[in-house]
């Protein structure tokens, strides 16, 4: 492969959702998520992993924890944060699409909180969801699918 040639075949989409990631039988670390995409995701950490390694993840939703497996890719140290950008990929289409279905409802929450903003009173999820379905269901689509 050519130096500095593009290696993804997946969009990647910057979002922040707090995740908790299990590295081993240590104590789970709690990060973020730099980017996702439809094959993986990417976030920081205070220690290297090495390639290949299965890691799980967490992924809290108002109430409820999501559990994925997925395996690291690559762990490139940052040397202005000081800390390790994991890139980790998806072990099958069905975690794949959990996270999708995650990421959007994160999305859905983002957007209420800007309509309140903007309306200057409180906006419903259940409102803001069928306001950012008739929107941007369809562009929503063609990016992740």
């Amino acid at each position: 492969m050519e130096e500095g040639k593009e290696k993804r075949r997946f969009i990647r989409h910057l979002l922040v959702n707090p995740l908790e990631v299990q590295l081993s039988d240590e104590e789970p670390e709690k990060s973020e998520t730099v980017n996702v995409s439809e094959g993986g995701l990417m976030f920081m950490s205070k220690k290297h992993v090495e390639p290949n390694t299965v890691i799980k993840i967490q992924l809290p939703l108002y109430d409820k924890v999501f559990h994925i497996k997925a395996k690291v890719v690559h762990s490139t140290k940052d040397e202005d944060a000081g800390l390790y950008r994991i890139g980790v990929a998806f072990e099958s289409f069905a975690v794949a699409f959990k996270v999708k279905l995650i990421e959007q409802i994160y999305l859905i929450e983002e957007y209420r909180i800007l309509r309140s903003l903007q309306l200057g009173k409180e906006m419903t999820l259940a409102e803001a969801s069928k306001e950012w379905i008739k929107r941007y269901s369809k562009r929503f689509e063609k990016l992740y699918w």
